[in-house]
Formats: C-alpha cells, sequence, structure tokens
C-alpha cells in the first residue's frame, strides 16, 4: 500500500514487531509513542523506559519516531470513569475506553495530523473487508486474541487500521523479534492496568477514593466479620476476606456474592458454585454494534463475559432501546456488574456493552433442590 502508516509503538515486542513487518514492505512508516499516565511518584509505571525502548526499535528500523501525552485525556475520558464505577460498587475495565477514547481517539487522529494514510498497532486482531463493511476477526492466536477489547471501536477507525500481527502466534512474533535483531525480543509482557502497573490494587486505589469499611455478611444475614470498602471486591473473589474457615466442619471458603451498596455490607457464601454466584441471564447496556446497527432482534450467538474466559452460546434480544438481555442455555459464574459482555459469531465480534445486571430465570430456579433456593 502507498502512503504513510503510523504504527502505535508501546516499547514492547508486538508492536515493534508489527513496526518491523510494514517496513519490511516498503512501506513509509513512522513510529507514535504515547504518555497516558505521568502521576507515577513511587515508580511503579515504566513509561519511561519503554520510550527508551521504543526509541530503540525505531533506530534499529530507521524509521522517524513521534512522542505525545494523552495524560489529561486519559484522565478525563478513561480513569475518571474508572473511578466513578468503582465508588458505585462496579468492576470497571479501563482497557476497553483507552482503546475508543484513546488510541483510537486522540492517537488515532494526531496520526492524521502525522500524514498517516494508516493506523497500525499490534493487537492480535483480524480485520476483513466484505459485502461492503469491515469486519472485526478475532486473532489466530486464541491465547493472546485482543478483539474482546477492540469491540468499541468505530467501524471507520477500523477501516483506515492494520493490525500486522492478527495472523501470527505469540511465538512466531518472538521467532521475528529476535531474527530480526530487535532490541526488545525478549521483553516481558505488561500485565494488568496500565496506570497501577505492579503495585498493590488496593493501596493505588485508597489515593483516589475514600475508604468505607463496613460490615461482611452471610447471605442469611450473620454478621462475620468487616471489608476494607466495596470498590476493594469483585464478585466471585476468594482472597482477602479474611474469614478463614467458619460455620461447619467442611470450613468451606467463602466467596463474595453482592454488594449492598445501600447499607455499605458485602455478601458472602461458601462455596465455588453457590446459587447466588450463578445466574443464567444478563442485561447489557452502551451496546456498540461494530456494523452500526444490530444484527436483528433476536440473535443466536456466544458471549465471551471476561477477556480470559470461554465464549458462551447464547441468545440475545434487543429492546428498542438499544439495551441487550442475554439467555444462556446453562448457568454461569461471577458475571459482574461494569465488565464487558462481548458478543461473537465464529470468528467476527459482532460487538459488546457493559454488563449491568444479571440473574436468574424462574424456570432454572424451579430445578433445584428447594433448599438450595435463594431470593
Amino acid at each position: 500500500m502507498a502512503g504513510r502508516v503510523v504504527v502505535a509503538l508501546s516499547g514492547g515486542v508486538d508492536s515493534a514487531v508489527a513496526a518491523s513487518l510494514l517496513k519490511e514492505q516498503g512501506r513509509d512508516v513512522h513510529g507514535l509513542f504515547m504518555s497516558n499516565w505521568e502521576e507515577d511518584e513511587e515508580g511503579y509505571c515504566t513509561s519511561a523506559q519503554d520510550f527508551q525502548d521504543a526509541r530503540r526499535v525505531c533506530a534499529e528500523l530507521d524509521i522517524p519516531l513521534h512522542r505525545v501525552s494523552f495524560a489529561r485525556e486519559y484522565r478525563d475520558r478513561v480513569f475518571q470513569h474508572f473511578l466513578d464505577e468503582c465508588a458505585a460498587g462496579r468492576t470497571p475495565n479501563p482497557d476497553v475506553l483507552c482503546n475508543r477514547e484513546i488510541k483510537f481517539g486522540v492517537c488515532f487522529d494526531y496520526a492524521r495530523r502525522l500524514g498517516a494514510e494508516r493506523f497500525a498497532t499490534g493487537h492480535y486482531a483480524r480485520l476483513e473487508r466484505r459485502d461492503g463493511r469491515i469486519r472485526l476477526l478475532r486473532g489466530l492466536d486464541p491465547a493472546k486474541d485482543q478483539s474482546y477489547f477492540l469491540h468499541a471501536v468505530e467501524a471507520s477507525q477500523l477501516a483506515a487500521t492494520e493490525f500486522p500481527l492478527g495472523g501470527l502466534e505469540k511465538s512466531e512474533v518472538r521467532r521475528i523479534a529476535r531474527g530480526r535483531g530487535l532490541p526488545v525480543f525478549a521483553k516481558r509482557d505488561s500485565t494488568g492496568i496500565c496506570f497501577i502497573g505492579e503495585r498493590p490494587f488496593a493501596r493505588f486505589l485508597e489515593g483516589y477514593l475514600p475508604a468505607r469499611p463496613g460490615v461482611i455478611e452471610s447471605a442469611d444475614g450473620e454478621r462475620l466479620g468487616e471489608h476494607r470498602g466495596l470498590m476493594y471486591y469483585t464478585l466471585g473473589q476468594r482472597a482477602g476476606l479474611g474469614l478463614g474457615g467458619r460455620r461447619g466442619a467442611a470450613e468451606a471458603p467463602w466467596y463474595v456474592a453482592a454488594k449492598d451498596l445501600a447499607r455499605n455490607v458485602l455478601v458472602v457464601v461458601q462455596g465455588h458454585d453457590h446459587p447466588l454466584l450463578m445466574c443464567d441471564w444478563l442485561r447489557a447496556e452502551a451496546v456498540h454494534w461494530i456494523a452500526g446497527r444490530p444484527p436483528g432482534r433476536s440473535i443466536e450467538c456466544t458471549a465471551r463475559l471476561r477477556h480470559r474466559q470461554r465464549d458462551v452460546p447464547c441468545r440475545l434480544r434487543v429492546d428498542e432501546y438499544g439495551h441487550v438481555r442475554a439467555s444462556f442455555a446453562s448457568v454461569q459464574r461471577a458475571v459482574t456488574p461494569g465488565q464487558y459482555a462481548v458478543f461473537y459469531r465464529g470468528e467476527e465480534c459482532l460487538g459488546g456493552g457493559v454488563i449491568a445486571a444479571s440473574g436468574r430465570s424462574a424456570a432454572d430456579i424451579s430445578r433445584e433442590p428447594a433448599a438450595a433456593r435463594y431470593n
């Protein structure tokens, strides 16, 4: 392809190999390094080192490198939403918003100002133009597929984007990096939320949201202990409750089953698959369809309820307000408000939305022994 392509360089191996593959095609490649977080007195943020790694990659590839800060935009569009969701007792995933608002928002626009006709990243996803529209497909490597995080990106932006790694497995990317002498070929992949880094989550959050300790209760209202603040817990969580084995010879572990915001109470249950942890439907809001509209009012597809989870078969029903109800053939565990439900037909990502609520149908509950039912 003719024209300039700007590659979002993170300082990691994936974006480095993406730039190298494009350079090999004879393209006019420029690198763009963006800084999204600048407040880090404890030294957990790796942005400075990542920039130096990006510089070394660009020197090796002999391509220009541009640097820009989107810290203000990130704080306003991503981090504030993250704090608001935590304060409301939900479990947000800021990576989805970072892609929509930052990488394919202000960064994409900045690349245009640099003369880019095409934009590229190191995401493990694929794009296909068929029937007059762009389609987002899973990455070939199922362990690295990142289509889940890209479901909220506009089709118009995807149409001007390239994912050079979409058809590769991670092991092959590492091999390419080593073979081409890229200085980051052995660099460890980043994990967790970018602005938190390797620091403890609770300690980080305490700097932005005041702690509100409260009571931990069992499902039948027995007081069991105290929590540090509802924002520090997520549904299905076992570790960090400080309860140990109680009530019963089996001393079964406790799991977070619900958050009662009105009373500031954390509700816990014993048993990994306790009925209060299970649901067979969810409601998703703020749903984004990559095609611009849902493929129907009643849709047979699969859903991924967390990035690392397997898809589960479901039927979607879309109401007149665009809200989606997903019904599952089998019960699902710890479906968490604030996370994203992302919908697929085979390899194609249709879109997704924020999980607002979940529950169990009367028919499903009726199949349980009476002693196992909870209202």
